[in-house]
């Protein structure tokens, strides 16, 4: 972190996307232990409570808000918790995958939830808080991400089509930022041991250790967001995929420079 604490480099406040539980939470244990205060975002109450109260024991402020992040109203909901605030990091850690159906058999309106879920809610909270950031020069920007995002298969299709959208989003987003002193990281996970992978089947048991852990992942996304564009959890099942050129960074910037230059061509 450049020796800067979380509250120096990214505060007053963070709002966190699916904050409630599971790496989420732990993002906002961490947050709140450096003294930055939070605004916790998610669609159940009970562990967004739970949640809340663990960080305002810290001494921090809190607010939070019951949010679908698929629903037409999302933004104005964010908007009215954060329009007074002075937000200085943005994690958007919504998104497992909870619609696992071979796109033959599916039912359309499944489909669209898990793009307006992972391609437009990440979108458009980018979208309202990237200008304000830019403006004062400091703060971050973390979207969680999923292996999925490297390769097709089958029930995983959209879901899987929607992470690749988001990781090369959050590249460009990189690039974008990055000059005016905000960064941007795409943090990407395989089998990790939160709440909504159980609640979606994965098989814990079947993967011995590799298997991350909720803490350690939120640890190592916090500590790479200087260091974007794409930081991969590789402490998991799916590690031994190809993931990315040895330096992501270099690669973004090379393609970067040649867009640029056949642009002006």
């Amino acid at each position: 972190m450049n020796d800067s604490t979380l509250a120096e480099r990214y505060g007053p406040w963070a709002v966190i996307a699916g904050g409630s539980e599971g790496v989420g939470a732990e993002f906002a244990a961490l947050l709140a232990a450096d003294g930055v205060n939070l605004v916790l975002l998610a669609r159940k109450p009970e562990p967004l409570r739970d949640t809340a109260e663990r960080c305002r024991a810290l001494g921090i402020e809190v607010r939070t808000a019951i949010v679908d992040l698929t629903a037409p109203t999302m933004m104005a909901d964010v908007d009215a918790v954060v329009d007074d605030l002075d937000v200085g990091l943005l994690i958007v850690n919504a998104g497992a995958n909870s619609y696992r159906h071979e796109v033959a058999g599916a039912d359309l309106a499944g489909l669209r939830s898990v793009v307006e879920l992972n391609v437009m809610a990440p979108l458009a909270l980018a979208h309202r808080f990237a200008g304000p950031l830019a403006e004062r020069g400091r703060g971050g920007i973390l979207i969680v991400g999923s292996m999925s995002g490297f390769t097709g298969s089958a029930g995983l299709s959209v879901y899987g089509g929607s992470k690749a959208f988001s990781r090369i989003f959050t590249e460009g987003l990189w690039v974008e930022l990055r000059e005016h002193g905000v960064d941007v990281l795409q943090l990407i996970l395989g089998a990790t041991r939160t709440p909504a992978m159980a609640r979606v089947g994965l098989n814990f048991d079947a993967m011995d250790d590799r298997v991350s852990d909720s803490r350690t992942v939120a640890e190592l996304g916090l500590q790479q967001l200087p260091h974007g564009p794409v930081q991969v959890i590789e402490s998991n099942a799916l590690a031994e995929l190809p993931p990315q050129p040895a330096d992501r960074a270099a690669t973004v910037l090379e393609n970067h420079r040649l867009m640029q230059r056949l642009m002006k061509g």
